[in-house]
């Protein structure tokens, strides 16, 4: 016979009565690398987000409350409703300067995404001095708008401006670019055009830098000519940077104004007023703040649903694989 066991079985635990509630106790676990990477990145953001709010956060709240008020700066603001959406429908000038505008971003954003895409594919082939003509094409993008506009209102110049001593040449009297009602705004375009072009370009050669070489190369032995290759391969591939590029084409085009500041002022009878410039002259030329807020709001608006229409017309930012 074996010697009996000292250890004596452990008595089972009561169980606990129907209305014991008491919590069971868990071992807490470290926090895991996921966790831990998820709060350092929070701590980088925060500055980031602090900022944001202060300084984009809570100036839009405050033009969308100041909207609804009659606020001259001077004075506290007084609630007035949709008085001053409803003057903007009676506002000539200002229905005005959403049809320019309109006009503006019609002509530019298009012409400047074509041209665009066509330096980015001449500048992603083997061209010599690539990096040179890059350069030259993005200059006018980093360069200050001030200075772009001097240059234009020299070139634009009626009496010995650039684009008038070229017609002389040719015994044709330019006309005054900048002065003429009929000749202000194509002025006004051009420039837009040219000095928005260099980002397009970048952008697309960019994108262009990441398509595969497979494809092509599979196009190439199915006997695809290199039309058939842009059509079907290249530019289904860059949808999503032509929409990218349409979306800040448009917020650019519907914000411009140092260019129309400088040289035209608006004018002649407001033939170059934009909603900015609208904007501007109500704020800080009448100093109709309450008015402007307003203004503002209709011209976020419209950014808003011009880019939800796009969006909708391209079928989102995917690209077909």
């Amino acid at each position: 016979m074996g010697a009996p066991s000292v250890l004596k079985a452990r008595p089972a635990r009561p169980p606990s009565p129907p209305g014991n509630t008491t919590p069971v106790r868990t071992r807490r676990t470290p926090a895991g690398p996921g966790r831990r990477r998820r709060r350092a990145g929070m701590l980088m953001v925060a500055p980031a987000l602090l900022h944001a709010s202060l300084w984009i956060g809570l100036p839009v709240v405050a033009s969308v409350v100041l909207a609804f008020t009659k606020y001259d700066v001077l004075t506290a603001p007084r609630f007035v409703g949709l008085d001053n959406f409803r003057e903007m429908l009676g506002d000539a000038v200002f229905r005005k300067s959403v049809a320019n505008t309109v006009v503006y971003t019609f002509f530019t954003v298009p012409f400047g995404m074509v041209l665009g895409l066509l330096l980015a594919l001449a500048l992603h082939t083997g061209l010599k001095a690539r990096g040179l003509f890059r350069t030259a094409i993005f200059l006018p993008q980093v360069t200050a708008t001030v200075a772009i506009a001097l240059v234009w209102l020299w070139i634009y110049n009626p009496g010995n401006g650039l684009f008038n001593t070229l017609l002389s040449f040719a015994g044709i009297s330019g006309p005054a670019w900048l002065s003429s009602t009929s000749w202000a705004m194509p002025s006004v375009i051009l420039v837009g055009i040219w000095q928005g072009i260099g980002m397009k370009m970048l952008i697309y050669l960019a994108a262009l830098q990441t398509l595969p070489r497979e494809l092509y190369e599979a196009a190439s032995v199915d006997g695809a000519s290199r039309t058939r290759q842009f059509f079907s391969i290249t530019l289904p591939l860059l949808k999503p940077a032509t929409f990218f590029v349409l979306i800040t084409s448009m917020i650019n085009a519907f914000q411009s104004f140092d260019q129309i500041y400088i040289l035209t002022d608006g004018g002649p009878a407001n033939s170059t007023t934009m909603m900015t410039y609208e904007i501007y002259k109500s704020a800080f030329r009448e100093f109709r703040v309450g008015y402007a807020c307003a203004q503002s709001l209709v011209l976020f608006v419209l950014l808003m649903g011009f880019t939800l229409v796009n969006r909708r017309i391209m079928g989102g930012t995917r690209g077909h694989s």
